[in-house]
C-alpha cells in the first residue's frame, strides 16, 4: 500500500532527488534517511507508482495486465472513457480542484487532497466567523425581539372649508 511518505518519497525521487535526500523530502529521520531511500527504492509499490507517473506499463506487478483483443474484467464495457487534457485552462480553483477530485485516472491520495482543499469553501464550519460575526447575529436575533414599537403615522388635512 502507497501510503503518504511513500508517495513523497517517489515524487521526490521522481524530481531528480537522490535517495537519501528523497527520503528526506518524505519526512524520514536524516539519520536512517541512506538506509531507508535504498530499501524504498526497492519498494514494490513505488516502482508501480513511478511507472504509472510516467505512463509505462506494468503500473501494479501484483495485477495481471489483459492481453491484446481482450477487455479488462475490472472495468464494465458500458462505461465511457474520460479523458483529461494536461493543460485546461481555469478561472476558478474550485473547478480546477472538482476536476482533480472526479478524475478517475488520478492517484486517489490526489484525489482526496483535492476534495479536503475544496472543503472549507463549500461547507464552512459551523460558528466559523470569529466573535464580531457571533456577537452581531445575536444582536439582531435579540433586536427582532424587542423591537420599539413604530411611531404613529401622522395625517395632515389641509383642507379649508
Amino acid at each position: 500500500m502507497l501510503t503518504g511518505q511513500k508517495r513523497k518519497f517517489a515524487l521526490a525521487l521522481m524530481s531528480g532527488s537522490t535517495q537519501t535526500a528523497a527520503a528526506i523530502t518524505a519526512g524520514y529521520s536524516e539519520k536512517s534517511a541512506r538506509s531507508k531511500g535504498s530499501q524504498l527504492a526497492k519498494d514494490p509499490d513505488i516502482i508501480a507508482f513511478m511507472k504509472k507517473k510516467r505512463g509505462e506499463p506494468g503500473g501494479r506487478p501484483d495485477e495481471e495486465q489483459p492481453k491484446k483483443g481482450t477487455q479488462n474484467v475490472n472495468t464494465p464495457p458500458d462505461v465511457p472513457s474520460v479523458t483529461y487534457s494536461v493543460i485546461n485552462p481555469y478561472d476558478d480553483p474550485l473547478e480546477f480542484l472538482k476536476s482533480v477530485m472526479n478524475n478517475l485516472d488520478e492517484d486517489i491520495d490526489t484525489r482526496k487532497d483535492a476534495a479536503k482543499a475544496m472543503l472549507p469553501y463549500i461547507h464552512p464550519k459551523k460558528g466559523e466567523g470569529g466573535k464580531k460575526v457571533a456577537q452581531n447575529a445575536a444582536a439582531k436575533v435579540a433586536a427582532s425581539k424587542f423591537s420599539a414599537m413604530a411611531a404613529p403615522k401622522l395625517v395632515v388635512n389641509n383642507e379649508k372649508g
